[in-house]
């Protein structure tokens, strides 16, 4: 089929990689424009630009497209079959919804109508999830509500953040968009409307979301810390600097009070929600390097009833 694809990350490189690989002509590629990246802030082309480049395809880099006569002319003129979105970043309009008779088609890494936003993987894992997977949809004018086409379950190990997640889900993704492609074809496929009852949001994410609050139980921050990586991460203070919290778990029932600190051996223990307390295993006070536990408790000596 003639295809357009529309997508910036990581995340979306294995689909495009999987359109070409069946066979798909995919007419244009667009991506969000390069942005200064890096200690340097040098521009830095999206991974989906740089894997364009690779395959030796076109491609649009529009700052915005709602009302962009030239890109809506080229969309036009090349009449795709299909547009294929996948971690865009922009709001499709509805003139591009309405394009291409198979419509603009998005995957999207929940269980829809389950975790629609931005952030589906962190907050599953964040949420305490054992399951989570990905959804392919048609587009339409709310925030992830369109029709689904095909789901696919992906189960979330006990050890498992976003960083070891998203990969697989992206993976396991590109497959499933290439099936919906050929099931639409075929008319094997009917779009069903989402439940819209048993929706859920997984809202964009903020520097806020990484503080860590100690009335939640030990292994609701553990989830938290887990689905936060690599930002906003978790991060708490200690006598009034910030420190940030890379490495930890659940460390079983505690009397300690919600962030109080107790030093056992060369273990470093925390009071949580729930009589819960966790350990923590890395930390980087203000201004420092990484360091296990033992080396924080060493350099700072915690005293009895101190908190974070």
């Amino acid at each position: 089929m003639d295809l357009v694809f529309c997508g910036t990350p990581q995340f979306a490189v294995p689909t495009l990689q999987a359109l070409v690989d069946a066979g798909h002509l995919v007419r244009l590629v667009v991506t969000q424009p390069d942005r200064p990246s890096g200690r340097g802030m040098e521009l830095a082309a999206p991974p989906v630009k740089q894997l364009a480049q690779e395959l030796g395809l076109a491609i649009a880099q529009p700052e915005k497209i709602k009302n962009n006569a030239e890109f809506r002319a080229q969309l036009e003129a090349i009449a795709p079959r299909a547009i294929i979105v996948v971690g865009y970043g922009r709001i499709i309009p509805q003139w591009m919804r309405e394009l291409p008779p198979l419509g603009n088609l998005n995957l999207h890494a929940s269980l829809l109508p389950q975790y629609r936003g931005a952030a589906p993987v962190q907050w599953a894992i964040a949420n305490g999830e054992t399951v989570t997977g990905n959804t392919t949809m048609r587009i339409d004018a709310g925030l992830d509500t369109g029709d689904i086409l095909l789901q696919q379950e992906e189960p979330i190990a006990p050890g498992d953040t976003s960083l070891t997640l998203a990969p697989r889900l992206s993976q396991k993704g590109a497959a499933l968009m290439v099936e919906s492609l050929r099931a639409l074809e075929a008319g094997t496929v009917t779009p069903r409307p989402q439940e819209d009852s048993k929706a859920t949001l997984a809202p964009i994410l903020t520097k806020e979301d990484g503080r860590i609050e100690f009335h939640r139980t030990a292994q609701e921050i553990y989830n938290r810390l887990r689905g936060f990586q690599p930002w906003p991460g978790a991060f708490t203070t200690f006598r009034g600097k910030n420190l940030n919290v890379w490495e930890a778990k659940p460390a079983g029932a505690s009397n300690l009070s919600p962030g109080e600190l107790k030093v056992e051996g060369e273990r470093l223990l925390v009071g949580c929600g729930k009589n819960t307390a966790l350990e923590l295993i890395t930390v980087q006070p203000e201004g420092k390097k990484r360091m296990s536990a033992r080396d924080f408790v060493n350099g700072h000596q915690p005293k009895a009833k101190e908190t974070l």
